[in-house]
């Protein structure tokens, strides 16, 4: 299976049961051809959806250190113009941050309509880094599901087409590319004896993010599981499916920027008259 398109809440995931690599029927050198006129299309549904201003896009991006965050966003998110693009990335909380509801610092990141936001990491660490390092009492972290369930509603209610990607990586393949950090000097810098340790508890937030995929799926707000072991495909499967969500919506912003076109010519032959 390409993806895991998980949008009912309260269904049910193994992860153990989900492939992360690619299907053997998946040939690189087409994925390729296929990527690229993928790229086209999202760049030009990117500018409809700049021009009508009637939607906006949030990406979340999660999973386990190494699974390829960064990656999707240079490979998916680089076909994008980036006027209308914000990425975060959401570290430990500052103390500002600290002194206001977990969801605030998120908040203020949301897109604006006509516009793009990739959050690298998001609010689901309230519920997966605070749950697995018992950071806060189990009956806070668990409230925190309705709450991010009544956050992304809002947020479809005003326009906002939220994706979240779960980028899906075995163990064996995260310990590749923890040792391969070691011996490249460009990504050296990314190397923490967190990661090492995360691993100790690769169960602990496997069952977090199970939960998460349960409690958290809707029909508006669905989680894709997507395999990543192979960096060429898990980029392939997140642009298909960034681009079947945004071609439903083609036609509107597109009458939409007809109806505001004839609008302009109007009001420029009013103009003409005038002078």
């Amino acid at each position: 299976m390409d993806i895991i398109r998980n949008d009912k809440q309260g269904a049910k995931v193994k992860l153990a049961r989900i492939p992360t690599a690619p299907p053997k029927k998946a040939d690189r050198e087409k994925a390729k051809t296929e990527f690229d006129a993928l790229g086209e299309e999202l760049f030009d549904l990117q500018d409809l959806l700049w021009g009508a201003k009637m939607n906006s896009v949030l990406i979340v991006l999660q999973g386990r250190d190494t699974a390829g965050k960064d990656g999707t966003i240079k490979h998916v998110v680089g076909s994008l113009n980036p006027r209308g693009v914000t990425v975060t990335s959401f570290g430990v909380p500052s103390a500002e941050e600290r002194e206001h509801d977990f969801l605030w610092r998120v908040h203020r990141e949301a897109p604006r309509l006509g516009e793009f936001s990739i959050f690298n990491r998001s609010h689901y660490e309230d519920v997966l880094v605070a749950r697995v390092n018992n950071l806060v009492p189990k009956p806070l972290w668990k409230s925190r599901y309705q709450h991010i369930r009544d956050f992304e509603t809002l947020l479809v209610e005003h326009g906002t087409l939220i994706l979240k990607f779960f980028l899906h990586i075995s163990q064996p393949e995260q310990e590749q590319r923890l040792l391969a950090r070691e011996e490249e000097p460009r990504k050296a810098w990314k190397i923490s004896a967190g990661d090492w340790e995360d691993r100790k508890h690769w169960t602990d937030y496997t069952h977090a993010y199970e939960d998460v995929f349960a409690r958290t799926s809707t029909e508006h707000a669905p989680w894709h599981l997507v395999p990543s072991d192979a960096k060429w495909y898990r980029n392939l499967v997140v642009a298909r499916a960034v681009a079947e969500a945004l071609r439903p919506h083609r036609e509107a912003w597109q009458e939409r920027l007809d109806a505001v076109g004839k609008q302009k010519k109007a009001e420029l032959r009013a103009w003409r008259k005038k002078r």
